[in-house]
């Protein structure tokens, strides 16, 4: 097969729905992984090597702590932040040329929020106040920040047009699903360990157009029958997910693929009624974006299983036997979403940064290579190059061929990179847990500008980790219990050894 790139415009244009015009591709980068939500830029001029002087136009620090990407609108780059200390949760609007801050916006105080013991090593570390990404369009933002609340903001003064504070739910380590849109409505995911729903809201008014429950009851839930999950586990853990929907377009009938916990359930956009699901037992706690090419969706799950599946798009009602045209299990990624481009699909491991590049219709590798690092952010390609951010500032950069890659470009920043990149232009953006970096070839900062950097965190974690107490015991002593107490399980049959794994991986605050 010839890796042909020119596959892709036309790939893009038949495959997404977007309230974005064609033409309005370069210069805005609207929502989550950009306008056709796939990670794709037409870019042509990007940067593919750098350090914290060479190709940055500019880097700013972004108050407090978020790990929402930024989106882009012309001259604008916004972003989301929030403080558990000052109980605050903001919209910040950043100047694309001089990298200066032209709003900051505190949209809500924060509502108290209650931690189940059993998510006591989740919180807050597996997560930020401000994870949801922005939508941008030509007069309004609307920003997410779960059930905390949802608000819609003029662009031009930052005044809340519209807000709602009362679509809630219990998620234990904060939510994840960023809102999308089309012309008529903004649509996001409420996915809890108590209640799990999807809802339409009118753009101009925030009223809800339709809400349909998600409580598709686990087959995996408890894991075993013997198993306390309330002493090592985590109750309603499978029912909890942190995936953005995706508009598609099949046969002149548009659906909205909203991937939940243990289940992705494709709704018509017009009325939220339910036009197929598939079914996926163990595979929970969804991260990643689906995909759509070649008359398929391609969804990704964590949890237990964690499953790769392409699902033909033709179906109706429960489609689990019936219309998956392939799945796989093995070296599936958990929390970066993937790329496809014409026939290949691109893809890193969240543990150890293995890339994997498959035949998109049929499944097959193709090749694989470590990266290394451990890897949130998902991939980005612009120009013929894929580029993965890593958790510990290593950006690597690699031409998205069918061949095996030979060389791997090796930058490395001072930041730890949990959100996605963006696109201004010529401009690639990436948000650092405490910075926002613009890259543009030839750029260069001096000495003075580097040494002045101020970072509002610790360094990255050296690998020491003192012992820390909850509820009257440390967690290092309760790890070696659970160890124990899962050891046993294993040796009963109640639990396999890969179960057994991802339990513990759970509750082990790395």
């Amino acid at each position: 097969m010839v890796f042909r790139i020119l596959m892709l415009a036309a790939f893009t244009a038949v495959s997404s729905v977007s309230a974005v015009a064609a033409d309005d591709v370069v210069s805005h980068w609207n929502q989550f992984r950009g306008p056709t939500g796939d990670g794709v830029s037409d870019a042509k001029s990007l940067p593919i090597e750098f350090d914290e002087a060479k190709n940055v136009r500019w880097k700013i620090g972004i108050p407090e702590q978020g790990w929402s990407s930024p989106v882009v609108w012309g001259n604008e780059i916004w972003l989301t932040s929030g403080s558990d200390e000052k109980k605050e949760l903001r919209a910040i609007c950043v100047d694309l040329e001089s990298g200066g801050i032209k709003q900051n916006i505190k949209v809500f105080d924060m509502v108290e929020r209650a931690v189940d013991p059993a998510y006591s090593h989740d919180s807050p570390h597996l997560n930020s106040p401000a994870t949801p990404t922005p939508v941008v369009e030509a007069e309004r933002v609307y920003v997410s920040f779960g059930s905390q609340g949802i608000a819609c903001l003029d662009r031009a003064t930052g005044e809340t047009l519209w807000e709602r504070r009362d679509l809630r739910v219990y998620q234990p380590v904060r939510q994840g699903s960023s809102p999308i849109v089309d012309e008529q409505n903004l649509y996001v995911a409420y996915d809890g360990t108590d209640e799990q729903f999807f809802v339409a809201l009118n753009k101009l008014t925030g009223a809800t157009q339709w809400k349909m429950s998600r409580g598709e009851r686990s087959a995996s839930q408890p894991l075993a029958s013997n198993l306390d999950l309330k002493k090592i586990g985590k109750p309603g853990d499978s029912r909890k997910a942190f995936a953005t929907a995706k508009l598609i377009e099949v046969n002149g009938q548009r659906q909205l693929i909203a991937p939940g916990g243990e289940v992705t359930i494709a709704y018509d956009p017009l009325n939220g009624s339910e036009i197929w699901r598939v079914r996926h037992p163990g595979g929970f706690n969804v991260a990643a974006r689906p995909l759509f090419a070649h008359d398929m969706t391609y969804i990704f799950t964590s949890g237990l299983t964690g499953y790769l599946m392409a699902i033909k798009t033709d179906g109706m009602g429960d489609v689990t036997d019936s219309h998956i045209e392939w799945s796989s299990t093995r070296g599936t990624p958990r929390i970066p979403s993937p790329i496809i481009l014409g026939d290949l699909m691109f893809m890193v491991t969240d543990r150890g940064g293995i890339v994997r590049c498959l035949n998109a219709k049929s499944g097959d590798e193709v090749w694989k290579k470590r990266l290394g690092g451990d890897h949130w952010a998902s991939p980005f390609y612009a120009n013929g190059y894929l580029y993965f951010l890593s958790k510990t500032g290593e950006v690597r950069v690699l031409k998205a061929t069918e061949a095996e890659p030979e060389n791997v470009i090796e930058n490395v920043l001072n930041a730890r990179f949990l959100a996605s990149p963006a696109v201004a232009g010529s401009s690639l953006l990436l948000r650092s847990t405490t910075h926002l970096y613009c890259l543009e070839t030839g750029q260069q900062r001096t000495p003075e500008q580097v040494a002045a950097d101020v970072y509002l965190e610790a360094p990255v974690d050296s690998g020491k980790r003192a012992s820390r107490k909850v509820g009257g015991g440390s967690i290092d002593s309760k790890l070696e219990t659970l160890k124990q107490e899962l050891g046993v399980l294993v040796r009963a049959g109640t639990l396999t050894r890969k179960e057994a794994a991802e339990i513990y991986r759970a509750a082990n605050p790395k």
